[in-house]
């Protein structure tokens, strides 16, 4: 399964920068954006999304 992983500004929650990644690696995104208190919103990727 995919997913869609978006960074959002730490002022008003807008998204600034979106990925696709394979369950796999999103433990490690998590990991790493709870060391520096990044926001993240993660949701399941569309079949199409790449």
């Amino acid at each position: 399964m995919r997913f869609e992983v978006m960074r959002l500004d730490d002022i008003d929650g807008t998204p600034v920068d979106t990925t696709v990644v394979d369950a796999a690696s999103v433990n490690r995104i998590v990991q790493q954006a709870a060391a520096i208190g990044q926001r993240l919103w993660i949701r399941p990727a569309d079949a199409s999304a790449s």
